[in-house]
C-alpha cells in the first residue's frame, strides 16, 4: 500500500470554482459509468429489504395512506438530491457531505456532518449483515425443506459466525475496487427488481380475482397525505419512508471513480430515486389491493407479520414454487446493500484522513485496486465488532440503535442541503435555474429534514419509542442517538488537538465561489 501525504502535492488536482485545498485521493478514475453508478445507488438502498421490513410498519401507522407517505418521503430526498447534484458539479470529491459542508460552514460543522454519515453507515451495515444472515438460513431451510436448518439462525453462535463471514466477503469485494463491485451489483439488483416486478404483477392479479377477503379496490385517496388521521401518525410514517430512501447518495461518494465525475453521479442519483419511488409505489399499491392494510390475517398491518411482510405474502401471492424467489430476493437485497454500503463510509473516511481530519493512515489507497483499502477493512472490522457486541449485550440495545438511525440520516442530509444553499448564495440571483436548484430546492429539503430531525428527537425522549426500554426515565433510543452524536463531538475534540491545521481552516478552506457556470 502507499500512503498519500496529507499536504498538497505537485500532482494534486484542485477542482471547483476556487483553490481551497480540494484535491484528488488516488482512487481509480473512470471505473463506473452512468448505469453502474445508478445501480450502486439502488443497491445501497436495498429496496426489497426495505419493503419487507417497512411496508407493514408504515401501514400500521398511516393505514391506507401508505402510498401517499411513500411520496411524501420521496419529496425531501429528491430536493436534497438536487443539492448533491449541484455541489458535485463544482466539487466532485469523494468526501461529499463532509467536504462540501466544510467548504460552506467550516471544519467543525463539516467534521460532524462526516461523523453523522460514518456512524449511520456502520449501524446500517450491522443491521444489513444480520438480516442477510437470517434470510440465508431461512432460504436454506426452504430449499432443504428442513425446519432444523432454518432454526440454525436461532443459535446465537451460528448467527454471529455467519454474519461475520458475510461481512468479510462484502469487505473483500469492496476492497478489490469499483469494477468488482459493479459486476456483482448488476446481478443482485437485476434479481431484486425482476422478482419485485413478478410479485407486483401477481399481487394485481390476486386483487383482480378477489382471492383474499381483505383485498381492496384502488382509490386515489391513497395518494393524499392530508388524509392521514393525525400529525403524529404522519411523522412516524414519514420517518419510516425517509429511511426507505436512504443510501442513494452512495453513487455520489464514488464520484472520483466515475466517468464524467462532475455530472454522471448527480444524474445517477436522480435515476436511482425515480426507480426507487416507482418500485415502492407499485409494490405498496399492489400489496394493499391484494390483502389490504388491516391488522388481521394477511393484512399488511398485522403485528405478527408486519416486520417481515414478504415472508407472510410470498406463498399466498406467488405460490410455493415462485414464493421462494421472494426469499432469495430479500437475501440478495440485503447482501447487495451490505457490499455497496462500504463505499460511502470508506470514501468519507478516506477524504477526512486526506484532509487531516482523521489519522493519516486511513488515507492509504491500494496501489493495484485503487481503493481506500485501510478504510474499507477498518469499516468491516468495526461493523463486525459492533454487531457482535450489540447482539451479545442485548437485542433491545441493537433494536434501539437501529431506531436511532433516522436521527443520523436527517442530521447529515439536512446539513448538506443547507450547505448547498449557503455555498451558492452569491449566485442565486444569476438565473432562475440557479435560484431553484441551488437555493430553493435544497433549502426546502433541508428544512423538511430538520423538522423530521426535531420531531424524531422529541419522540425519542419517550421510553415507549423503540424497544420500550429507558435509562433514568429517558427513552433508550434518545440516549443512544444523542450519545452517538456527542461521541462524535468528543472524537472531534481529540482530533482537534492532533490535527490543529484542519480545524484552523488551513487544509480545506471555507469559501464561497464568486462565479460557477451552470453547464
Amino acid at each position: 500500500m502507499t500512503q498519500l501525504d496529507a499536504r498538497p502535492q505537485a500532482g494534486d488536482t484542485v477542482r471547483g470554482a476556487s483553490d481551497g485545498g480540494v484535491r484528488t485521493k488516488g482512487l481509480g478514475g473512470n471505473s463506473v459509468g452512468l448505469m453502474g453508478s445508478a445501480v450502486i445507488g439502488v443497491s445501497t438502498v436495498a429496496p426489497v429489504y426495505c419493503l419487507t421490513s417497512t411496508l407493514g410498519s408504515t401501514a400500521g401507522e398511516v393505514g391506507l395512506q401508505m402510498p401517499a407517505v411513500f411520496l411524501a418521503g420521496f419529496l425531501p430526498m429528491l430536493l436534497v438530491a438536487f443539492a448533491y447534484r449541484e455541489l458535485n458539479r463544482v466539487m466532485p470529491d469523494c468526501g461529499t457531505s463532509f467536504t462540501w459542508t466544510v467548504k460552506a460552514f467550516g471544519p467543525r460543522l463539516g467534521w460532524m456532518c462526516g461523523w453523522g454519515l460514518v456512524i449511520a453507515t456502520i449501524i446500517v451495515l450491522s443491521n444489513l449483515a444480520g438480516v442477510a444472515t437470517s434470510y440465508f438460513w431461512l432460504l436454506a431451510g426452504e430449499i432443504t425443506g428442513s425446519g432444523s436448518v432454518a432454526a440454525l439462525d436461532d443459535s446465537k453462535p451460528v448467527h454471529i459466525l455467519t454474519c461475520l463471514v458475510l461481512i468479510a466477503v462484502a469487505t473483500a469485494i469492496s476492497y478489490r475496487g469499483m469494477t468488482a463491485t459493479k459486476g456483482v451489483q448488476y446481478a443482485l439488483v437485476g434479481l431484486q427488481l425482476l422478482v419485485l416486478a413478478v410479485f407486483v404483477a401477481m399481487a394485481f392479479q390476486k386483487a383482480g380475482s378477489g382471492e383474499f377477503s381483505t383485498g381492496l379496490d384502488f382509490s386515489f385517496s391513497w395518494l393524499n397525505p392530508f388524509a392521514v388521521q393525525s400529525f403524529a401518525a404522519f411523522t412516524a410514517g414519514l420517518s419510516l419512508s425517509i429511511f426507505m430512501y436512504w443510501g442513494w447518495d452512495a453513487c455520489l461518494t464514488a464520484n472520483e471513480e466515475t466517468t464524467g465525475s462532475d455530472r454522471t453521479p448527480g444524474r445517477a442519483a436522480l435515476i436511482a430515486m425515480v426507480v426507487l419511488v416507482g418500485s415502492y409505489l407499485a409494490t405498496g399499491i399492489a400489496a394493499q389491493m391484494a390483502v389490504g392494510s388491516g391488522d388481521k390475517g394477511l393484512g399488511l398491518a398485522n403485528p405478527e407479520t408486519s416486520d417481515n411482510v414478504f415472508a407472510a405474502l410470498a406463498g399466498p401471492v406467488m405460490g410455493p414454487g415462485l414464493g421462494i424467489l421472494l426469499f432469495l430476493a430479500v437475501l440478495a437485497s440485503a447482501a447487495a446493500s451490505l457490499q455497496t454500503t462500504f463505499i460511502p463510509v470508506a470514501r468519507t473516511v478516506l477524504a477526512m484522513s486526506a484532509y487531516e481530519a482523521l489519522p493519516p493512515s486511513y488515507a492509504r489507497v491500494h496501489p493495484r485496486f485503487k481503493t481506500p483499502g485501510r478504510a474499507t477493512v477498518v469499516a468491516g472490522v468495526a461493523t463486525g465488532v459492533f454487531y457482535t457486541v450489540m447482539t451479545l449485550v442485548s437485542e433491545h440495545v441493537l433494536v434501539d440503535t437501529i431506531y436511532a438511525l433516522g436521527l443520523m440520516i436527517c442530521f447529515y442530509y439536512a446539513l448538506t442541503a443547507f450547505a448547498c444553499a449557503w455555498y451558492f448564495r452569491r449566485e442565486l440571483l444569476n438565473s432562475g435555474r440557479d435560484f431553484v436548484f441551488k437555493g430553493l430546492f435544497p433549502l426546502l429539503g433541508g428544512v423538511l429534514l430538520a423538522a423530521v430531525f426535531g420531531k424524531t428527537l422529541y419522540d425519542m425522549w419517550d421510553p415507549a419509542y423503540g424497544s420500550g426500554s429507558a435509562v433514568f426515565g429517558v427513552g433508550s433510543v434518545f440516549v443512544i442517538g444523542v450519545g452517538l452524536l456527542l461521541l462524535g463531538v468528543v472524537l472531534m475534540l481529540v482530533m482537534q488537538r492532533r490535527s490543529p491545521a484542519f480545524f484552523r481552516g488551513e487544509v480545506l478552506t471555507k469559501d464561497t465561489p464568486s462565479l460557477v457556470t451552470a453547464d
